[in-house]
């Protein structure tokens, strides 16, 4: 039987986004963490809001599975404590901010269709607008914090003693793979607005010494020479297939032989619609960036081999991680 189910659910799926980007930015999993459980008018003058608004947000969040409700009193659920409480082990509530940033984009996703051109200037997440910069770098950095141990794993480092982290943001993937492997030297490559918050963030963890920051823009600017590893995560789905290819030819130089070439993204399969997150992540890609969209896995091997690489492999990583895996090898 056809039901309208899925488009009705489509149609409100906003609702979801925005309860979870207020309450989180109000601070309730916070409060309740610290609290263990409290009724709405403990919430509404902990939290300096008002009292109906804030028993309505907490009913909806406990519709949602987000809060418990015993009579009057709320507290978190399991998943809400373990990701969206600040500090948590598995804090997801910095990384989520960029979700919310991009959130009035979206609506201007018609203007994006019609003119072909990004909803906003790329250059305000990338130093326009100090604000959006740093809640752009701090989100990368926590959601890096979220996945990046996973994807160190698929790293085989030994041996290596130089790294380029091309595209790097808070340089947090190069701290982890520094804590791992004590032999390399890592540099983050960025622009200066982004590396300038890398570099405290980088001081903050303790590795500075084996962490640098260079600023610069990677698609002008010559890589150093004589690295064993160039690692491209996470921002390749802002390049255009020209960029992509001139950015994997300026690495395969960079390297020195037998040197390794890694990247993790969002990717399609070959028909540009699965997974599915792959295929939305394109869209919010191009509403905030010139060249944004996610390619495909078989795309990336033939810029590989383009390239002059060899030994490519691409995979996906573990659920629930929607990104890919890949590596070549420079003879």
């Amino acid at each position: 039987m056809i039901t309208p189910n899925k488009i009705i659910k489509m149609a409100s799926a906003f609702y979801d986004s925005c309860l979870l980007f207020t309450a989180s930015d109000l601070g309730v999993f916070a409060k309740l963490a610290e609290y263990g459980s409290a009724d709405a008018k403990t919430l509404a003058g902990a939290l300096q809001v008002d009292l109906r608004g804030i028993r309505l947000l907490l009913d909806a969040c406990v519709a949602l599975d987000l809060l418990i409700k015993d009579g009057d009193f709320y507290k978190n659920t399991a998943e809400a404590a373990l990701f969206l409480v600040p500090g948590s082990p598995a804090d997801l509530s910095g990384a989520i901010k960029y979700n919310r940033d991009v959130y009035p984009a979206w609506g201007e996703l018609k203007s994006f269709v019609e003119s072909g051109r990004p909803v906003e200037k790329p250059e305000e997440h990338l130093g326009l607008n100090s604000e959006r910069t740093r809640t752009f770098v701090m989100s990368m950095h926590y959601r890096a914090l979220a996945i990046g141990r996973a994807v160190v794993g698929e790293l085989d480092l030994a041996g290596c003693k130089k790294l380029l982290d091309v595209g790097g943001g808070p340089g947090t993937y190069s701290v982890l793979i520094s804590q791992k492997y004590s032999e390399i030297q890592c540099t983050v490559m960025d622009l200066p607005d982004i590396v300038a918050i890398a570099d405290g963030l980088i001081a903050q963890q303790g590795c500075q010494e084996r962490v640098k920051t260079l600023g610069g823009d990677y698609r002008t600017a010559p890589f150093p020479d004589g690295n064993d590893v160039v690692n491209f995560f996470g921002m390749f789905h802002q390049e255009s297939p020209e960029s992509i290819l001139a950015l994997l030819k300026k690495a395969y130089n960079s390297l020195n032989p037998g040197g390794v070439v890694n990247i993790m993204d969002m990717m399609t399969d070959h028909t540009h619609t699965k997974p599915l997150f792959s295929a939305l992540f394109a869209v919010n890609m191009a509403l905030t960036t010139d060249n944004g969209w996610v390619f495909s896995d078989t795309e990336l091997l033939r810029w590989l081999n383009e390239a002059g690489f060899t030994d490519c492999l691409v995979k996906p990583l573990p659920p629930p991680m929607p990104h890919t895996f890949a590596s070549a090898r420079k003879l």
